[in-house]
């Protein structure tokens, strides 16, 4: 397929430097304030190295990856909350033009999923989001096997640096601050961590979880969210006293949307260490199912978006 990327950032870059082993052409790539295009192929290699030196992509405007001939429009921009802009014109753009949509981005989904079916509908093309929801890990593929109407329920870990911090904590008896202070020099929270640590990031994936349990309905206003910032570390060590644990559980059905600091088992499935990611799929035939990965990183969203071309062909 020949794909047309929005977005430079860690998931963009990652999905064109990786299409070609693949199997598929890029034959645009956008950031902000610029493109290059190409409708046989762009040169990928000369086009990140422009990126990463500073220098725009391309000589071209961002507007140039949508006149490039593409089939499928990798949506990669960052995620904005209420209007979902600019991911949501960017897909409308697309599929108004009977072409396929890959999003990477989360707002879209989680925030005007049922304008997103309605534009599906009157399209040729199809829009697919698997690296909305636990980046590598093929959690709304598994969904899809099973079919929605026979999944109950999913719930598990969705946001890797609130999981971080609160497996430090416990580990090393730290309190909060110390330990995100700590995540922040490591790379693993960000410079203004509240997205992460308030429940935001988890809550936008469970929001599209149960979106596509009860297909659509739900929005971020709709979910019950608390995050990790007032779990002191005393509460952990009384957890620890009764072999368990406290992580940031997520849980979609066809009802709610819950987020917030649970009790979980100390050796239970769904206390995960580090920014290790699971999510716990609830079944009426095939019982619960469990996958477990990396949530979050380019390579590994990339991997999911590339998936989900391929399941278009």
């Amino acid at each position: 397929m020949k794909l047309a990327i929005l977005g430079a950032g860690a998931v963009g870059r990652s999905v064109a430097d990786l299409a070609g082993e693949y199997g598929h052409d890029v034959v645009a790539i956008a950031d902000s304030k610029s493109a290059v295009a190409d409708d046989d192929s762009i040169d990928v290699e000369r086009a990140l190295e422009r990126k990463a030196g500073g220098e725009p992509v391309g000589s071209g405007a961002p507007e140039d990856a949508f006149e490039a001939d593409y089939d499928a429009l990798v949506e990669a921009t960052p995620t904005t909350l209420d209007d979902a802009e600019p991911g949501f014109s960017h897909t409308k753009r697309a599929l108004e033009a009977d072409r396929h949509v890959v999003l990477a981005n989360k707002g879209p989904v989680a925030e005007r999923y049922d304008e997103l079916r309605t534009l599906e509908a009157d399209s040729a093309g199809s829009v697919r989001f698997e690296a909305t929801v636990g980046g590598a890990i093929p959690v709304l593929s598994t969904i899809e096997d099973e079919t929605p109407q026979a999944v109950t329920a999913a719930r598990g870990v969705l946001n890797g640096t609130a999981n971080f911090i609160l497996t430090r904590m416990a580990a090393e008896g730290l309190d909060y601050e110390h330990v995100l202070a700590e995540a922040q020099d490591l790379g693993v929270a960000e410079a203004d961590p509240t997205f992460d640590v308030d429940g935001t990031d988890a809550a936008l994936k469970f929001v599209i979880l149960a979106n596509v349990l009860a297909d659509g309905g739900f929005s971020l206003s709709d979910a019950t969210v608390e995050g990790i910032q007032n779990v002191p570390g005393s509460a952990l060590d009384l957890a620890a006293e009764d072999g368990r644990t406290i992580r940031l559980i997520g849980e979609a059905t066809r009802e709610s949307v819950r987020v917030g600091p649970r009790l979980v088992p100390e050796n239970g499935a769904l206390a995960v260490s580090g920014t290790r990611n699971i999510v716990q799929i609830e079944t009426r035939h095939a019982g619960s199912l469990h996958s477990s990965g990396r949530g979050a990183g380019g390579p590994e969203t990339a991997t999911a978006v590339l998936s989900d071309v391929g399941r278009l062909e």
